[in-house]
C-alpha cells in the first residue's frame, strides 16, 4: 500500500530595505495567492535600520482544497526555516548573500530572485579605503547555492520606469519563480492596491520582459569614458582637447573623469588648475613598466577627490539640486501633483564656519579659544530644515552660493597648501622610486570625510609624511609606505602618537 503524500506549503521569503517596498511587494504575492484558492500567512521581522539589518518578510502558502479535504487547518510557520524556503527574493544582491549564510537558499529547493545591483552596507562605507564587497563573490555563492537563479539590475529597471524596485521583484517572480500563478493574476493585484498602479505596472512589465529575456546582467563597475557626454562649451572643449593632446590613452579616462568631477565641483579654471597639478606627475611618468601609466592614474584619481574636498557649500549645492528632489519623490513613489518635502537635520560647528569665511577671518577665529567658544554656544546645535520648503531651500541654496568665494576661504588656502606639498612628494621620489612614488599618490584615500573621520585621516597621512625621510632609506619604501597606509586604514588609531 502506497504511503499518502502529504500536502506542504509553499513558502516564501523576502528581504528588503526600508523604501524598497518589501511589504507591498508582500501584500501583492499574498493577495494573488488568496484569490487563487491558497491560504496566506505573512509575517515580518525587521531589522535594526535600513542597511544595518533588511526586514525579512516571510509567506507561507497551503493549497485551500488539500486543508477542506483533510478537513484540517494547517500549522504554518512564523519565520523563514534554513533549508525550507521554496522562493528566496532579494531586492539587493547582499541581502541574497546574507540568506545564504542563514542557511535560508539551498541548491534541492530554492528559486532565488534577485537584484543584481548594490546599496552599500554601513560597514562597507565605514571603511577609511576601499571597504566595498566584491559582488562578483557574492554573486557566485548565491548562483551556487541555489537550485535556480534568477538576477539581473532592478534597480534600474525601477528608475527607468519611475516606480519602486518591488514592482520590478514582482514581475521576475511572475515571469522566473516558479509560482502556480499566471500574469494577469500578479498585474490584477497591482491594480486593486492602489498604489502608483501606473508606475508599479510599468515596473512589473519591464521585470517580466528581463527575466524571461534570461538576463544574466550582473552589477559591474561604470567604465570610464573621455567622450561622453560631450562638452558644452568651447572652453570645455578646449580642456578636453588638452587632454587629448597631453595624456597618454591608459591615463585619458581617469583624467577626464576626474576634470568633470572638479568642473562639477568649482568651474571650468578650476580644472584648469587640475590639469596644472597634474602635468608634472607625468612628465615623470615612464609608463610603470607596463605602459599602464599607474602613477599618473592613482594621482588624477585622488587629486580630483581632495581638490572636491566637502564642505558646507558642497553639501548645500548637493542637497539643493533639481535630481536630488526628483529621486526623492520617485522612493517616495509621489504622484503627479502630490507634495513630497525633505528634512535635512543639521549640526554646524564654528571650525564649519570658520573654513567657508575669507581666509584672514577664519584664521583669526580659529586662532582665539575664547572667540571660538563663545560662537560656538551659538551655532552648534541640532537643527531641522525642511529644504522642500522655500525658507530651507533658499537658506541652503544661500549656503550653496559660497562656492563663488570659496578660492578665498580659510579652508580652501589650507587644502591647497597640503595638496600642493603632497604632489611635491610625489614628483620629488618619482624619479628615482617609481614604487614610492605610487604609493604616496595612493595615501590621499586615507583623508575623507569630515569631522572626526577626516580628522582621524589627516593625522594618519601626516604621519606617514613626516616618516618619509626615514622610509625611503629603506631597501622596500614603498612596501613599508603600502603596510602603513593599510594598518591606518584598518584601524584609524593605529598611527595615532
Amino acid at each position: 500500500m502506497m504511503a499518502e503524500t502529504v500536502p506542504h506549503a509553499l513558502t516564501i521569503a523576502i528581504s528588503a530595505m526600508g523604501g524598497q517596498g518589501g511589504g507591498v511587494l508582500s501584500r501583492w504575492i499574498v493577495d494573488v495567492a488568496e484569490r487563487n484558492g491558497y491560504l496566506a500567512q505573512a509575517t515580518s521581522v525587521p531589522g535594526v535600520a535600513q542597511r544595518t539589518g533588511a526586514t525579512i518578510y516571510y509567506i507561507e502558502l497551503f493549497p485551500k482544497t488539500a486543508a477542506e479535504v483533510a478537513d484540517k487547518a494547517p500549522v504554518l510557520a512564523l519565520m523563514p526555516i534554513p533549508g525550507q524556503v521554496d522562493l528566496l527574493i532579494a531586492a539587493e544582491l547582499v541581502e541574497a548573500g546574507r540568506a545564504v549564510l542563514r542557511g535560508l537558499i539551498t541548491s534541492d529547493r530554492t528559486t532565488v530572485v534577485a537584484s543584481a545591483h548594490r546599496e552599500y552596507s554601513i560597514a562597507e562605507k565605514a571603511v577609511p579605503g576601499d571597504g566595498v564587497v566584491d559582488s562578483r563573490k557574492i554573486l557566485e555563492a548565491v548562483e551556487g547555492a541555489a537550485r535556480r537563479c534568477v538576477t539581473f539590475d532592478m534597480a534600474h529597471h525601477a528608475a527607468s520606469t519611475g516606480s519602486v524596485i518591488s514592482s520590478v521583484l514582482l514581475g521576475a517572480v511572475a515571469s522566473r519563480g516558479r509560482l502556480p500563478f499566471e500574469r494577469v493574476d500578479f498585474e490584477a493585484a497591482i491594480q486593486r492596491s492602489g498604489i502608483a498602479v501606473g508606475r508599479s505596472l510599468a515596473g512589473f512589465a519591464a521585470g517580466f520582459a528581463a527575466a524571461a529575456g534570461g538576463s544574466g546582467e550582473t552589477s559591474r563597475s561604470p567604465q570610464l569614458s573621455p567622450e561622453s557626454p560631450a562638452p558644452s562649451s568651447r572652453r570645455a572643449r578646449a580642456l578636453l582637447e588638452r587632454v587629448d593632446e597631453t595624456f597618454p590613452h591608459a591615463a585619458r579616462a581617469l583624467v577626464v573623469a576626474g576634470a568633470r568631477r572638479v568642473a562639477d565641483y568649482q568651474d571650468l579654471r578650476y580644472v584648469s588648475a587640475y590639469l596644472d597639478r597634474l602635468e608634472p606627475v607625468l612628465a615623470l611618468d615612464h609608463g610603470g613598466g607596463d605602459g599602464s601609466y599607474r602613477l599618473t592614474n592613482e594621482t588624477a584619481r585622488h587629486l580630483a577627490l581632495w581638490m572636491s574636498y566637502e564642505d558646507a557649500a558642497r553639501v548645500a549645492d548637493l542637497k539643493t539640486r533639481g535630481e536630488r528632489f526628483e529621486r526623492m519623490r520617485q522612493e517616495a513613489a509621489a504622484e503627479p501633483g502630490q507634495l513630497a518635502y525633505a528634512v535635512d537635520f543639521m549640526h554646524p560647528s564654528v571650525k564649519e564656519l570658520a573654513d567657508a569665511l575669507p581666509a584672514p577671518i577664519g584664521r583669526f577665529i580659529m586662532a582665539r579659544a575664547g572667540l571660538r567658544t563663545a560662537i560656538d554656544k551659538v551655532i552648534n546645535r541640532g537643527r531641522q530644515v525642511h529644504t522642500g520648503k522655500l525658507r530651507g531651500f533658499l537658506l541652503l541654496y544661500g549656503v550653496a552660493s559660497l562656492r563663488r568665494l570659496r578660492r578665498s576661504s580659510y579652508r580652501y588656502a589650507r587644502e591647497m597648501k597640503l595638496i600642493d606639498a603632497w604632489l611635491a612628494r610625489i614628483t620629488e621620489v618619482a624619479s628615482s622610486d617609481y614604487e614610492l612614488a605610487h604609493e604616496l599618490a595612493r595615501c590621499q584615500r586615507l583623508i575623507k570625510g569630515y569631522g572626526d573621520t577626516h580628522v582621524r585621516g589627516m593625522r594618519s597621512f601626516d604621519a606617514i609624511m613626516e616618516a618619509l625621510p626615514e622610509l625611503q632609506a629603506r631597501d622596500d619604501a614603498a612596501g613599508a609606505v603600502r603596510r602603513l597606509s593599510e594598518a591606518a586604514l584598518a584601524d584609524e588609531t593605529a598611527l595615532s602618537p
